[in-house]
């Protein structure tokens, strides 16, 4: 089958992914619901803890770029969940029985929870404004700073493809997802400064890609560290945040679309 079958393949699936999110109420509530609580609880609470001890408003502008970072990783285990579910469910071999390409499913699943993704930002950026986060930069390097947070997430949800179809159930995948992106997303610079932690955890933590992509993000909005006296970055991955962003995106890539593949194949073929 060639490429343009499989692209189109690929665009019916998740078309057909999106208009269940629409159809489903609880699906689009909770997905524009959760972003603006994830907002507003970290602004008012982190926020209001670290402006009463003096450390400004500026704390903020700081903040929303981690949340943004956090949540559009935790976004892409609705991927593996997803097809966890349809293999439970039987569709996936509804699919199977259609004159369509292989990698149709896996395409069109990533592919719609990167839709997801865009409206999720949309949201939490629109909240972001209302609790005092600007954007001071250019327009070109705001894009930017959100691309780098959309493909990160992109490349992470291959990575959820792939444990979607290695586990029984969409529960097993959010709580296998859970134990290994809740240390990434914490263990970094997405709600405190790095000199705050202990020496290892800053170690990992100026290595840990979560870092990079809120890093490049704050920079391409033009959102500082809080502290101006802090020290400037010493690790390269933090000096070059966006390269080292790509790199860790592409290696995903090259490394999970082929063991996603791969499994969706055995997993069909059971």
């Amino acid at each position: 089958m060639s490429l343009r079958s499989a692209v189109n393949d690929g665009r019916v699936v998740a078309r057909r992914n999106l208009i269940k999110i629409k159809r489903v109420p609880d699906l689009l509530v909770f997905t524009t619901l959760q972003p603006i609580m994830f907002v507003l609880l970290f602004a008012y609470v982190f926020g209001g803890a670290i402006d009463s001890a003096g450390g400004g408003a500026a704390y903020r502008e700081f903040l929303i770029a981690g949340i943004f970072a956090q949540t559009v990783v935790f976004g892409a285990t609705i991927t593996g969940a997803a097809l966890a579910e349809d293999i439970k469910k039987g569709i996936i071999d509804r699919f199977r029985s259609l004159p369509m390409s292989g990698s149709a499913v896996l395409v069109g699943r990533t592919l719609s929870d990167v839709v997801n993704n865009i409206l999720v930002l949309v949201v939490m950026g629109l909240t972001g404004l209302v609790v005092g986060w600007r954007i001071r930069t250019s327009v070109p390097e705001a894009l930017l700073g959100f691309f780098l947070l959309l493909l990160f997430a992109y490349a992470v949800s291959w990575i959820m493809a792939w444990i979607g179809m290695l586990v029984p159930t969409p529960e097993v995948v959010n709580n296998a997802a859970f134990i290994v992106i809740f240390p990434l997303t914490f263990v970094a610079n997405t709600f405190v400064p790095l000199e705050s932690l202990p020496g290892p955890l800053q170690t990992f933590a100026e290595w840990n890609p979560v870092s990079a992509v809120t890093q490049a993000a704050r920079t391409n909005f033009g959102n500082p560290d809080p502290n101006p006296l802090a020290p400037e970055p010493t690790s390269w991955a933090l000096q070059n945040p966006e390269l080292y962003t790509v790199l860790w995106a592409g290696v995903f890539l090259l490394i999970f679309i082929p063991l996603a593949t791969w499994q969706y194949r055995r997993s069909t073929s059971r």
